[in-house]
């Protein structure tokens, strides 16, 4: 135990001090404390990126599906999140460019200066708190199943010793601290992701049997659509999609486009996170369904306990402490960023309604963070619903936002009725499907919302500015239709049903996936090359 105590707390006090020798001025100013005076470069901006999108989701609730729904649960985050890096070329180039010209430092900013509306930026912001809190309180739930099974410490009180350090350091540092924070942290999880799986590995005596293991017992595992059941191509469509409109709303995402320091270090991020959203998600999902063997019986929430259930079983004191880092390093890695980023919509979107004074990045934001941390910590006392559950209705929430964003960034004349109804009736559908006073048939709900918030923004935009719609040059690019089908070939519904044919005792079809993520990184580099060469706006 003294062993495992010590090997955490180290982890701790690391965090503590990169946070201090990256800190910013207690007196910074707005974009150094929220932006880090947009200096991001290329290696920095892909760890912070990845890092903060990272969570406790991927470590926990990936691999609690992994042991529910088996191999299934790969390719849609593998391939499905690696995907969504399209989007950092997308918005990201054009976000960036009316950042710096126009100062701007939020989400909600960027709408108020396209659309000139209060309104419609306040409803934005309002979207990105209600919706980033239950999504902030699956980091310190995933970090009570950790410390709990590591050591003991009862589940609660761990949810409290992980937010208070990442309160210590994420108020004192900033985006820079946090940044850095992030590039550790990032690194930190995939290397013990790795470990983690070869220790599992190893102790059942090699990939190949170990799955073969697993085969004989649950074969569901090996083929779509998965141990529950669950799977299937409409589910499967509905999860490619929400990753793809949700993830670049994500308000702490979103804000990185800003920092970053040049198109080019946005245009690497682009290209190297297919790669490592590949190697981050395998090992997680791997975990979770080998540790049937060692637990066969885990049901419902359970199962997000899967990882340090197992780590912690069959290694010493000392290696299970460094596994059970690689979560909490996930998991802080998004909460941190997720403060900050709130903490910068609260001071500049909202706080000026009620003191008109200038915003800023003092006092009120810092009190801001604390209270949505013990927001987290509330709805993290009883979860009330698994890991993937609740990350799924609120990045559904996030994704209504997706409409509004790109044809402000693309449209030539823009007007906010449209985007305030778009919101609203995505939202409100939302709600009616949450309370099932509306079934979603065989697709999830987000698949239905979004036609709908796409469609009311378009038939409000031609009505109100009576013109027609104007389609964005990106549309007609040969590479958005490369991509476009890179995307349709992930919907392989002739391979459902299938297990075989095997390779290391995992289906074939997982390579399949990871040849598409290649695929897509080609395109991508052509795309990226082009547009930097001719200075078109793609």
């Amino acid at each position: 135990m003294a062993v495992k105590i010590a090997v955490l707390s180290g982890y701790f006090i690391v965090m503590l001090i990169i946070g201090m020798i990256a800190r910013t001025r207690w007196k910074s100013t707005p974009e150094s404390y929220f932006l880090a005076d947009r200096r991001l470069g290329p290696i920095v901006l892909l760890g912070t990126m990845a890092a903060t999108n990272f969570s406790a989701f991927t470590v926990f609730g990936t691999s609690g599906a992994g042991y529910r729904d088996g191999y299934a649960f790969f390719p849609i985050m593998g391939f499905g999140t690696g995907f969504m890096a399209i989007t950092f070329w997308l918005l990201g180039r054009r976000v960036w460019e009316l950042g710096k010209t126009r100062g701007l430092i939020t989400p909600s900013e960027l709408v108020r200066s396209i659309y000139g509306s209060r309104l419609l930026s306040v409803l934005f912001a309002c979207v990105l708190i209600v919706f980033t809190i239950p999504y902030l309180a699956l980091q310190p739930m995933a970090a009570g199943y950790a410390l709990e099974a590591l050591v003991g410490l009862p589940y609660f009180q761990g949810c409290l010793l992980v937010t208070g350090v990442i309160l210590l350091y994420t108020l004192r540092g900033g985006m820079r601290a946090v940044a850095w924070t992030d590039v550790f942290q990032g690194g930190l999880m995939v290397v013990l992701l790795v470990v983690s799986l070869v220790l599992v590995v190893t102790h059942h005596g090699g990939l190949a049997a170990a799955n073969r293991k697993v085969l004989a017992a649950c074969p569901a595992l090996f083929s779509r659509p998965g141990g529950l059941n669950y799977y299937t191509p409409a589910i499967w469509f509905s999860y490619m999609l929400l990753w793809f409109f949700c993830d670049p709303m994500f308000p702490q995402l979103f804000q990185r486009f800003f920092a970053a320091r040049n198109p080019r270090s946005l245009r690497g991020t682009m290209l190297w996170y297919p790669l490592v959203c590949t190697v981050v998600f395998f090992p997680p999902v791997a975990i979770g369904i080998l540790g049937r063997l060692s637990f066969p019986f885990l049901a419902g929430k359970e199962a997000d306990r899967i990882l340090p259930m197992v780590i912690t079983q069959i290694s010493g004191e000392a290696m299970a402490a460094l596994v059970i880092t690689a979560g909490l390093a996930a998991l802080m890695s998004t909460m941190d960023s997720q403060l900050l980023t709130l903490s910068s919509i609260f001071t500049r979107d909202i706080q000026p309604l009620v003191s008109r004074r200038e915003a800023s990045g003092g006092v009120a934001g810092r009190l801001f963070v604390i209270f949505l941390s013990l927001c987290g910590l509330a709805l993290a006392y009883k979860p009330p619903a698994t890991i993937l559950q609740i990350a799924t209705e609120t990045f559904t929430g996030l994704a209504v936002l997706f409409p509004t964003v790109v044809f402000s960034l693309y449209l030539k004349r823009v007007h906010p009725a449209p985007a305030i109804a778009s919101i609203l009736t995505g939202e409100s559908l939302l709600v009616a499907f949450h309370f099932q006073w509306i079934p979603s048939g065989s697709f999830l709900p987000v698949v239905w919302i979004l036609l709908a918030a796409f469609g009311v923004y378009l038939v409000l935009h031609g009505l109100v500015l009576r013109q027609p719609f104007s389609v964005p040059v990106w549309l007609r690019d040969p590479y958005f239709w490369m991509l476009a089908s890179v995307f349709a070939l992930a919907m392989d519904f002739w391979a459902w049903g299938r297990i075989g044919p095997l390779v290391l005792g995992m289906p074939a079809w997982i390579g399949y996936f990871a040849m598409l993520s290649i695929l897509q990184t080609a395109v991508m580099w052509l795309w990226a090359k082009d547009t930097a060469k001719d200075g078109e706006k793609s």
